[in-house]
């Protein structure tokens, strides 16, 4: 009867919730395989050094309904990196239409209204048909023809295992040849709703990302 009022003795703590296409949870692992990726890029000159391989912890999981059938996760580490996958909502490993690997390379905070209107304005640098990175030349991903094309917006969930942030994204993608894979630049505004977090402002992210293939990442 007392076992029944305070709890069996000896019984084991609830698993973290494994999530998304990947089914991992926040602290579980990714092992990472990136030689087909490094041999894919050899001969080119890539932005940053390739990728490496290993474990990938996950520190964070964000997610945002991308339309009415597919949903985006991210998961994130504490090195600075993403793991992206594109899959129908509540898919798994199996539908995956998308599994990239993403990293932080530059960042830039404009100065003012006039600086942003320069970046994300209706003719600004953000949505136009080429994006030129210190002479590095990467071709809009996103969108058809010649003229500027509007950011892709979403609000993504993210979770950290301590507190969940809603973060609007406003975000355009880039590439460029690189051997015989595509080389992703990915520019993100991220901007955390709330009232506090508004006053804080934004930052325009830039991140360089390569495809990877659904064997290249196993759990751990």
């Amino acid at each position: 009867m007392i076992r029944g009022l305070f709890g069996r003795s000896g019984a084991k703590p609830a698993l973290p919730e494994e999530r998304g296409p990947l089914a991992c949870a926040i602290g579980g692992a990714l092992q990472l395989d990136t030689l087909s990726l490094q041999a894919a890029l050899a001969g080119g000159e890539p932005a940053m050094e390739p990728p490496e391989g290993g474990v990938f912890i996950v520190s964070a999981i964000g997610t945002a309904r991308l339309d009415g059938a597919n949903e985006l996760t991210r998961y994130y580490d504490d090195e600075g990196r993403i793991l992206q996958v594109i899959a129908p909502f509540g898919g798994g490993r199996e539908t995956m239409s998308d599994l990239s690997l993403y990293r932080g390379w530059d960042s830039v905070v404009p100065a003012g209204t006039s600086d942003w209107a320069r970046w994300t304005g209706r003719d600004g640098l953000i949505g136009a048909p080429s994006y030129d990175a210190d002479g590095l030349e990467y071709a809009r991903y996103w969108g058809d023809g010649d003229g500027h094309t509007d950011l892709v917006e979403f609000t993504e969930t993210v979770d950290d295992g301590e507190r969940r942030r809603d973060i609007h994204q406003r975000c355009m993608l880039y590439a460029r040849p690189i051997g015989s894979v595509d080389e992703m630049l990915l520019i993100n505004i991220e901007t955390e709703l709330g009232a506090a977090a508004r006053r804080e402002g934004s930052a325009i992210e830039f991140m360089i990302g390569y495809g990877l293939g659904a064997a290249d990442v196993q759990r751990v």
